[in-house]
């Protein structure tokens, strides 16, 4: 028998909300987690008044939980708010206030940023939302320390995401955070999404990518590197694997994946080296030379400057939660 969720969440579902953007939540953190061994939270669905809520598909969804929900609620998520210039009724903006208050999670996603904003759970506390509003969000609450070149931030328990593959990207660090690596790369295996992207990567691309990208031709070299992670790395070896020269390789390596190769190449090591923190007792020299890692004092400061916290201090976190 399986163990009863200990962990509630309160989604806020409202009219006219994006049915992709309610999913995302509902996906990530309503669904059985294997390495967990049972569901690990409840996830409740909520809205101000019950029954019928019409979505920007052109079909409404019934929803039979009131705002009571997030009374009760360890984490309030707010999905992309289906618009920025009309502004929450008192009666949403009250409950997300009184959650606040009593120490709930907050997440807001996307324009969700704007909800929180307006109850004033994001005064005096760094935010980002979608950069298309960026300049309309800055203007409108001067009190929020907004940051438009990130694609989640998190502030005490507060966080807020941009568009909507940030949002994807926010709601698995936060299960990284609750459960480990491990099952938030399981998690975004099954969604075929990127395991890990850090908070503080730049949320949009200047050019549009290209509708059709010989992505086929990267994935060899791509399987490679992933199953030589422990192994130095160089660009012109990758680059041979694809049967590309090394500025063909980087030039689609970019077009296709948004970052360098580098880059790349360096979130995949930081991921392994969460894996092997949470799994094992191995010192932090071998944890560095394990994922690929040239030195323990690089692997240190890379780790902090992605994650906010030094190897030892992330391993006793997730250690203690055994």
């Amino acid at each position: 028998m399986k163990n009863k969720p200990e962990h509630k969440i309160a989604i806020v579902a409202y009219d006219g909300i994006s049915l992709f953007h309610l999913s995302i939540p509902c996906t990530i953190f309503g669904e059985d987690l294997d390495r967990v061994g049972h569901r690990p939270y409840e996830v409740v669905v909520c809205t101000e008044t019950v029954g019928a809520v019409q979505t920007l598909s052109g079909f409404p969804i019934v929803i039979d939980q009131d705002l009571t929900a997030l009374e009760t609620a360890d984490t309030v998520i707010v999905p992309a708010w289906f618009d920025p210039d009309i502004r929450p009724s008192e009666t949403l903006l009250a409950a997300l206030r009184t959650a606040h208050a009593r120490g709930a999670r907050m997440v807001g996603l996307c324009l969700g940023a704007f909800v929180l904003a307006e109850a004033g759970i994001l005064d005096d506390k760094t935010a980002s939302t979608h950069w298309v509003w960026a300049e309309d969000f800055a203007q409108r609450y001067p009190q929020v320390r907004f940051d438009n070149d990130v694609l989640y931030i998190e502030d005490g328990n507060v966080f807020t995401s941009a568009g909507a593959a940030a949002a994807i990207d926010c709601c698995l660090h936060i299960l990284r955070q609750d459960h480990g690596a491990d099952v938030a790369n399981g998690v975004a295996r099954r969604m075929v999404v990127a395991p890990h992207r850090s908070g503080g990567q730049v949320q949009y691309i200047e050019k549009p990518l290209p509708r059709t990208i010989d992505s086929s031709r990267l994935e060899p070299a791509i399987n490679w590197a992933v199953n030589h992670l422990t192994q130095p790395i160089h660009l012109d070896e990758v680059a041979k694997k694809a049967n590309m020269s090394r500025r063909n390789f980087s030039r689609l390596f970019k077009k296709a994946t948004g970052t360098t190769f580098t880059n790349w190449l360096l979130n995949q090591r930081l991921s392994l080296a969460q894996q092997l923190l949470e799994i094992n007792d191995h010192t932090i020299d071998s944890v560095a030379a394990q994922s690929g890692f040239n030195s323990s004092v690089s692997f240190r400061q890379h780790f902090l400057n992605a994650f906010s916290i030094s190897p030892t201090a992330y391993r006793k976190q997730f250690r203690s939660g055994d």
